[in-house]
């Protein structure tokens, strides 16, 4: 991706953290069409890498504390037109909860076969094959 790409659109860096066997999903106060269940997520602010900006994101949601692993991918998502970046994240420490109650309505730890019911639609591919990989099916 380009510099100059960035800088037209600061995009939204979603985390994807995994605990227990679980994947952490938020639900906004307000949806984005079909969006309601989401990975915490937020604006990549000016000067803020995507990885960085997953992390700050999660924290500020869900008061966890999160480190990015590795970025999976990015896309402009289907459902809303934004450029999306989504990054494996490990908790480090905090207890979930809803942190932002402005953005968010509620939180989950969704099971792998689950994730159906809370995105029916189905996940981005590279997102999906890593949570094949470090989730019991």
């Amino acid at each position: 991706m380009t510099q100059q790409n960035t800088d037209e659109q600061s995009g939204i860096a979603a985390a994807i953290v995994v605990h227990e066997g679980c994947v952490l999903m938020v639900r906004r106060r307000v949806s984005e069409g079909q969006l309601s269940w989401q990975f915490p997520a937020g604006e990549v602010e000016p000067g803020e890498e995507r990885e960085d900006a997953a992390v700050r994101e999660t924290h500020e949601e869900t008061g966890l504390t999160v480190m990015a692993v590795k970025l999976l991918g990015e896309r402009v998502h289907p459902k809303t037109g934004r450029l999306m970046s989504y990054t494996a994240c490990q908790m480090l420490g905090g207890t979930a909860h809803v942190a932002d109650t402005e953005e968010l309505a509620e939180l989950a730890w969704v099971a792998h076969g689950d994730i159906p019911e809370y995105v029916p639609y189905g996940l981005f591919e590279p997102v999906q094959e890593y949570l094949n990989g470090v989730m019991p099916s």
